[in-house]
């Protein structure tokens, strides 16, 4: 195995628990629009988040429109009005209230990060999202002096599978592609184009979603340094 010099992190999913944040957030917002939570809902909400993203992703909306499309679609599910673009600006400010205040890291990255931080290894964060509210969470959740860079889907102009995007980081940090690997939750952003690009990957099946063939998989992130010291 080709020595690993950095490890490349996704953020949402890897390192901060984007879905328990978010159902907690549910659970606080939601009667506030006179809605309690069910198993539905939550999953209606999610829904709507998978499906409006990309668009962003792609660059083809904004990132307050995609949020407003997620309102669009969820907002008639619980009964309640669909506004002008203002109304629904000042819908989701509630919602987002709740989610900052909900942003938590799986309890298996601080002690990984930091028993990584013992190797010869630069470790860097590569993430689909705005540059000022990955930033945020990372310090609301303890995790920025962990990491010597910080990549956003906005500073780079791309975003995961654009191959640019690894290559980018690779780039930025001085370190030749195969020298590098790549960790993530979301199989075909996490896996499969990091791996197009150069870079080796490791993919973090927490929930066992699969492939379940995959020979470098992992359930929690404290199975990492133990590969790392392995190639």
């Amino acid at each position: 195995m080709t020595q690993i010099r950095a490890v490349i992190f996704d953020l949402d999913g890897t390192l901060i628990d984007h879905v328990g944040s978010a159902t907690k957030a549910l659970e606080g917002w939601l009667p506030e629009l006179g809605a309690a939570l069910t198993q539905e809902l939550r999953a209606a909400w999610f829904v709507a988040e998978e499906k409006h993203f990309p668009a962003w992703r792609a660059r083809e909306i904004t990132f307050a429109e995609q949020r407003r499309r997620r309102l669009r679609d969820f907002l008639p599910l619980i009964d309640s009005p669909v506004g002008i673009d203002a109304e629904l600006d000042d819908v989701f400010a509630g919602y987002l209230s709740h989610y900052e205040a909900s942003w938590t890291c799986f309890d298996d990255a601080q002690e990984t990060l930091e028993e990584i931080s013992r190797l010869p290894i630069k470790t860097a964060v590569l993430t689909n999202g705005t540059d000022e509210q990955q930033h945020a969470k990372l310090r609301k959740v303890g995790l920025t002096r962990r990491f010597s860079h910080v990549f956003t889907a906005e500073i780079l102009g791309a975003a995961k599978p654009d191959l640019s995007t690894y290559r980018s980081v690779c780039e930025a940090l001085n370190v030749e592609v195969h020298r590098a690997l790549h960790v993530g939750d979301v199989y075909a952003l996490d896996v499969t184009a990091p791996r197009e690009a150069g870079l080796q990957a490791v993919y973090l099946d927490r929930d066992d979603a699969g492939p379940l063939d995959e020979p470098a998989r992992i359930r929690s992130l404290r199975e990492l340094p133990a590969l790392l010291r392995s190639r």
